[in-house]
């Protein structure tokens, strides 16, 4: 009987519904209504939830900004002996979110960290989006500085298997251009919104076809972009990088023949060869003087 109070409790990692709250699954249900304490991304949102099952379990804010803070009390409460079950607003805990950090300070701590299944955006938007689904990269949400996320883009370039990105509806315009200028305007991809709720909506097309459509039609919601791959069948095939030109103006040619904007075959051009725009641009000025 000692030997069982002096073991930690159990670090449950739950999914939560990502839009219709009928996704929850009995077993995380029955768990959020036993453990001692719930920790969760914002407490307004998941108290919500709860309510909507009779679930009466305390709740304590663990968040990306209070992280490093809060994580070694719920740390604590765990070596104590008492479960804990962490939870985001939407999905899985440690997908964009601080979970992953505390699951790893709890395996430091040699306390168990077990999963309770469930909802989660990027895969639902994935096994929905005629893509391929046998390989596949979850991105989540670029960088917000342009410099870095244009690194990252160029990275992604020529990878072959399908790639799962997260956007806001005021930036989702603004993203599928600067993809378009990356992967080639017909690069195949689907934009899903809203998942599981009243209205959700796929759309499917070239990356050229989705921007057209979300700037007829103003986009609302939280997406998921779903990516083709460079693989067979992509427009834009994967040529070895040693292979690629190493004059600045044959590069950004090459670059805009595969369907990429000047601006931004450009701004490839440079990043692959380690040069300033602005000494791109003036070799394609000079170039052009010639």
């Amino acid at each position: 009987m000692e030997e069982t109070m002096n073991r930690p409790g159990i670090l449950y990692l739950s999914a939560t519904p990502i839009g219709n709250l009928g996704d929850m699954t009995y077993r995380a249900v029955q768990i959020l209504a036993q453990v001692q304490l719930i920790a969760a991304e914002d407490t307004r949102h998941t108290r919500k939830l709860l309510a909507h099952y009779d679930i009466h379990t305390s709740l304590t804010s663990y968040h990306e900004h209070n992280k490093f803070t809060k994580g070694p009390e719920l740390i604590k409460h765990l070596l104590s002996g008492q479960d804990l079950v962490v939870v985001s607003d939407a999905g899985l805990p440690g997908i964009a979110d601080p979970g992953s950090h505390l699951a790893q300070l709890a395996i430091e701590h040699n306390i168990m960290v077990t999963p309770l299944p469930g909802a989660n955006a990027a895969l639902s938007a994935l096994i929905c989006s005629g893509l391929d689904t046998t390989m596949f990269t979850f991105v989540g949400f670029l960088p917000r500085t342009a410099k870095k996320r244009g690194e990252v883009l160029e990275r992604l370039r020529y990878r072959e298997e399908t790639l799962l990105f997260y956007e806001a509806p005021h930036h989702l315009k603004g993203t599928l251009q600067q993809l378009v200028d990356a992967f080639g305007p017909q690069r195949r991809a689907a934009a899903a919104r809203e998942l599981t709720k009243k209205f959700e909506e796929f759309v499917r097309g070239s990356l050229a076809e989705l921007l057209q459509h979300f700037t007829e039609s103003p986009p609302r919601g939280e997406f998921v972009i779903v990516l083709e791959g460079a693989g067979e069948g992509a427009q834009a095939q994967l040529p070895e990088t040693e292979q690629l030109p190493l004059n600045p103006v044959e590069l950004t040619a090459h670059f805009m023949a595969a369907g990429t904007e000047k601006k931004a075959a450009i701004k490839q051009a440079a990043v692959q060869l380690g040069l300033s725009r602005r000494d791109v641009y003036q070799a394609l000025l000079k170039a052009e003087n010639k």
